[in-house]
């Protein structure tokens, strides 16, 4: 579609300026022309115009015919490059993905051994602190224990003594 409008449009332009080359070759036809005859005639201006213009349209639509086929043999390995390219990058993404997963598997399991690590850390901490609470409760007991041991004793000594003074006023009181 693409080549038939610019084969249109390059047969529906007016001619362009010619070469200087063309130029000088038309001018040695037409002079070689009126050379031998003296006069040109409107016929071999037609016929030349003609040639011209044939000539013309025939290069054009070899040059365009060129350029179609090596364009749509560009345009071929373009899209065939396009597409090895492409598969090529689907793979790197795909690729990518995989590590991405992976990736974040790791820090999941890294971030729940942090979890369970702080957790044991906390739990440590709590149960050294209940350590340090057990230890000052036994202190505090041994404590009272020895006060008491000391009543204890104290005790048993008041109730001797208190034995002897009876014994005491009793034999005071016969």
């Amino acid at each position: 579609d693409l080549s038939s409008r610019s084969r249109k449009s390059l047969l529906d332009s007016p001619p362009s300026s010619p070469s200087p080359s063309t130029k000088t070759f038309r001018q040695e036809r037409v002079s070689s022309r009126s050379d031998s005859s003296g006069v040109e005639s409107p016929s071999d201006r037609l016929s030349a115009r003609t040639s011209t213009y044939t000539r013309r349209e025939n290069r054009l639509a070899s040059l365009s015919k060129t350029e179609d086929d090596s364009a749509s043999k560009d345009y071929k390995k373009l899209y065939e490059d396009a597409l090895t390219e492409n598969e090529k990058l689907k793979s790197r993404l795909q690729d990518s993905k995989q590590e991405l997963t992976k990736i974040r598997s790791q820090l999941d399991r890294v971030t729940q051994k942090q979890d369970r690590i702080s957790e044991r850390s906390s739990v440590f901490e709590s149960e050294k602190r209940e350590k340090e609470a057990l230890e000052k409760r036994v202190s505090d007991m041994e404590e009272e224990l020895k006060v008491l041991t000391e009543l204890k004793s104290d005790n048993q000594r008041l109730k001797d003594e208190n034995g002897a003074l009876i014994r005491v006023i009793s034999k005071l009181s016969k």
